[in-house]
């Protein structure tokens, strides 16, 4: 077989396995999201009146949250890894230090939208259950995570 005829294929079969990674990294961001869902559900107690109003509010703040940290902060930390920080420009470096500045304000913005809607639905008692619940969640996350990478 020829290089001219390889070429194609190999490159079908490299975008297909990044196609792939992207489809199970998708997967196991749901399946963590199922568990996370289950894991708050018995953890706050919520009536259903509460969680009929709080899950539509919790899980757009989730995917927005999401779509902040990892879509655009990813981006911007692409561009600081070691080599390529040493190489950028102080005008390159300034509008990335701004940029990361307003993703950070964006947070920051969604972060006390949500807590004021929150305030709407659920006790104060209860949003700091759901703040201890989901650090108790990422806790035992990481654990799991550990005691795989461990074995």
């Amino acid at each position: 077989m020829k290089i001219k005829n390889i070429l194609p294929l190999l490159m079908f079969l490299i975008s297909f396995s990044f196609y792939a990674q992207n489809e199970k990294v998708d997967e196991k961001r749901e399946k963590i999201k199922a568990y996370k869902v289950s894991f708050l559900t018995t953890e706050l107690e919520l009536t259903s009146t509460e969680a009929e109003k709080f899950w539509p509010i919790y899980n757009a703040f989730d995917d927005k949250q999401y779509e902040l940290r990892h879509e655009k902060m990813k981006t911007y930390l692409r561009k600081l890894d070691d080599d390529k920080i040493n190489s950028i420009s102080e005008k390159e470096a300034a509008t990335l230090l701004s940029q990361i500045e307003s993703t950070d304000k964006e947070l920051y913005l969604l972060r006390e939208k949500y807590m004021s809607n929150l305030k709407k639905i659920l006790s104060a008692k209860k949003i700091l259950k759901l703040k201890k619940s989901e650090d108790d969640f990422n806790r035992k996350l990481l654990k799991q995570y550990r005691d795989k990478a461990g074995k």
